[in-house]
């Protein structure tokens, strides 16, 4: 889970969803996982379902309330604002409305007809979001990229950022003098565990990816001069390498990949139980955020307007 070819503000415009399968749901003539599916009605030619007239039938893991998962530390830019004393959150918690998911979250829990106070986020470990058997979760938000592979085991929504990869490198190394694909074979990529970005090395760039359980083990791993490299989501990246940031220390953003180097191109979608009955809901409320500017509003000031990385060129094979 997202064409940045340029700054990261140039992503806002490019949010359109690119699933690959288009399952038929319901009687209401939604009849696919794409930002151009119509909803026609099941009443009438004019009507239109609304999201919250399809949540209004669904089932929920908590009748009343709308029960978000998502990874815990909850990493920026994707939350932020921080956390309370006691809080089991790390680094910020999702419950403040702060930061790009959080901020997608509560939009979708609007249009579903959920209040603020009737979200409740719980966590989940990213690797238990899209694996097969039942959810305590009704949706998930958690950058999972979707595939076709996940997406036998959990439902998709459409999406909410189409996204790219990105390697970040630390100043002064050999591996910056890298310029293309063939270049980086030489060098030890590192990436969380069962992740796209493992794909992308291995099957893009062409080398064994050095894997870790957390992103928090990739990142020590660089910063102890064990990898040559980090490849991560490019919000991610960006936020690694912001200089008043610098996760891993004196690092830049050496290079993005186009979206089309995870096969079939690459999205972030909510995650779902496998035949929810919200997920056509969660549709819609894209469908509508997407038609009226909210996401590009929440991409906006989430991602454009955060980052301190200037231009990052793009490597491609």
């Amino acid at each position: 889970m997202r064409r940045f070819l340029a700054a990261i503000a140039v992503v806002g415009l490019l949010l359109a969803a690119c699933a690959e399968e288009e399952p038929t749901v319901g009687e209401t003539g939604v009849t696919g996982a794409t930002g151009e599916t119509a909803a026609t009605g099941a009443t009438g030619p004019t009507a239109a379902l609304t999201a919250a007239d399809c949540a209004a039938t669904a089932t929920f893991v908590s009748p009343g309330t709308l029960t978000i998962g998502t990874d815990n530390p909850a990493y920026p830019p994707y939350f932020q604002g921080g956390t309370t004393k006691d809080s089991e959150w790390k680094f910020n918690d999702p419950n403040n409305g702060e930061g790009f998911e959080s901020a997608v979250g509560y939009a979708i829990a609007e249009r579903l007809g959920f209040s603020a106070d009737q979200v409740t986020w719980i966590v989940v470990p990213f690797k238990e979001a899209y694996a097969p058997g039942p959810k305590s979760f009704d949706l998930d938000l958690n950058q999972v990229s979707f595939s076709t592979k996940r997406a036998e085991a959990v439902d998709f929504s459409e999406s909410y950022y189409d996204v790219n990869q990105a390697l970040v490198v630390v100043e002064g190394t050999p591996i910056t003098e890298a310029t293309s694909i063939a270049d980086l074979q030489q060098y030890t990529l590192a990436t969380q565990l069962g992740t796209t970005s493992a794909d992308l090395i291995s099957d893009y760039i062409g080398t064994e990816p050095a894997v870790y359980q957390k992103l928090a083990d990739a990142v020590a791993a660089i910063n102890a001069g064990q990898v040559d490299g980090l490849v991560v989501d490019y919000p991610t990246a960006l936020y690694i390498a912001d200089p008043f940031v610098q996760q891993v220390k004196d690092s830049i953003v050496l290079a993005q990949f186009p979206n089309e180097a995870v096969e079939g191109g690459e999205y972030f979608g909510a995650v779902l139980a496998k035949g929810s009955s919200l997920t056509e809901c969660v549709n819609l409320a894209l469908q509508e955020m997407k038609a009226d500017g909210t996401l590009d509003a929440i991409t906006t000031e989430w991602l454009s307007e955060k980052t301190n990385v200037g231009e990052v060129p793009v490597f491609e094979s």
